[in-house]
């Protein structure tokens, strides 16, 4: 982008499978996500992009009945058309900010993560988590000893932060840790006791997950 020093445009795609491809294979810092495409909606291709640390979404769109949906799926940020160039710089900028400052207080190493609970930040060792269930705009941790944190996040943070060769989501509202699975069906998933949905959307990119991982 000639007038954003910062910003470099690596593709641009009109068919929304075309770019799902793409992402599937190539790692980038933003995506910016139109509501009305063919094929999938920029909703829809949201909800199964792959998660990658450092990577944000925007939606770019004339309609602002999407906006609660696409903050419950984490966006970044919500543009609507026609857009103004201050505005978009904005956004962007804000993504730079957030993005630095990540990667410079992130640790490799990382065993554990800190979620707002009850007005404070609790601990949440990544080797006691069961899984992660959506709650409508809440997420509830299942600890291992049986019991459960209630967060305001939204899954695509927590995916960020979650180690993604240890967890997988399985579902629009399930988000699971690899090495507690007991059995994988059709439709079902069983971990440590508690029978989940493996929704279809997400059946072969968690199936491979698994094999790569050599977990079947």
């Amino acid at each position: 982008c000639a007038q954003l020093s910062f910003i470099q445009v690596v593709a641009t795609f009109h068919d929304s499978l075309a770019a799902l491809a793409f992402l599937q294979t190539t790692a980038v810092n933003v995506v910016l996500l139109d509501i009305d495409m063919p094929g999938l909606s920029g909703v829809q291709l949201a909800q199964i992009l792959p998660v990658r640390a450092g990577t944000r979404l925007l939606f770019t769109t004339a309609y602002d009945h999407y906006a609660l949906q696409g903050y419950e799926l984490g966006i970044a940020d919500y543009l609507l058309k026609p857009i103004a160039f201050p505005r978009f710089v904005q956004a962007l900028t804000r993504v730079q900010q957030t993005i630095t400052m990540e990667t410079e207080v992130s640790s490799p190493a990382a065993e554990a993560m800190f979620v707002k609970h009850e007005h404070r930040l609790q601990r949440v060792a990544f080797d006691t988590l069961l899984y992660v269930e959506g709650c409508k705009e809440y997420l509830q941790l299942h600890l291992a000893d049986g019991s459960k944190l209630l967060t305001l996040q939204s899954f695509r943070r927590v995916e960020e932060v979650l180690p993604p060769h240890r967890f997988a989501r399985i579902h629009r509202s399930y988000l699971v840790a690899l090495n507690r699975i007991e059995h994988v069906e059709r439709s079902k998933v069983q971990l440590a006791g508690h029978l989940l949905p493996l929704g279809e959307a997400y059946r072969d990119t968690f199936l491979a997950l698994l094999r790569t991982s050599h977990q079947l």
